[in-house]
């Protein structure tokens, strides 16, 4: 049973993304990379956005409930967009997650983990494309 449904509307790289509540009213423009002008913002970087947002509150609700402080929390996603070998396009992603000096490797390692397995971007990704897990 779905607890909350988002609903936003697109017309295109070259065009505009928004919601019907008037929250998110974006301009879209094709990449400079893919021959366009790079005037407005992309679905990768909005997919970027979203996954780096969600994986830290995913990381907030998995350190709260192993008792863990991460103040000062900060990820950092990066959305690739290339070629898959049979004429589309495939996306990969690397997640860099800042975490407080107070906290060991291992530690630190263990909450990146566990927060993947949590998150509802990685478990929506996972098996469909690379994302790769560093801590910074």
């Amino acid at each position: 049973m779905r607890q909350y449904t988002a609903i936003a509307t697109a017309t295109g790289r070259d065009g505009r993304a928004f919601t019907p509540d008037g929250r998110l009213d974006l301009r879209l423009a094709r990449q400079k990379e893919l021959g366009g002008t790079g005037d407005g913002t992309n679905p990768e970087q909005l997919f970027a956005a979203g996954y780096a947002a969600c994986f830290a509150t995913s990381m907030q609700l998995v350190a709260q409930r192993k008792r863990i402080d991460t103040t000062g929390l900060s990820v950092t996603a990066e959305v690739g967009l290339g070629p898959n070998g049979a004429g589309g396009f495939q996306l990969d992603a690397t997640l860099r997650v800042e975490l407080p000096d107070t906290l060991s490797a291992e530690v630190k390692h263990e909450l990146i983990e566990a927060t993947h397995q949590v998150c509802p971007y990685s478990n929506a990704t996972r098996g469909n494309m690379p994302v790769e897990l560093m801590t910074t």
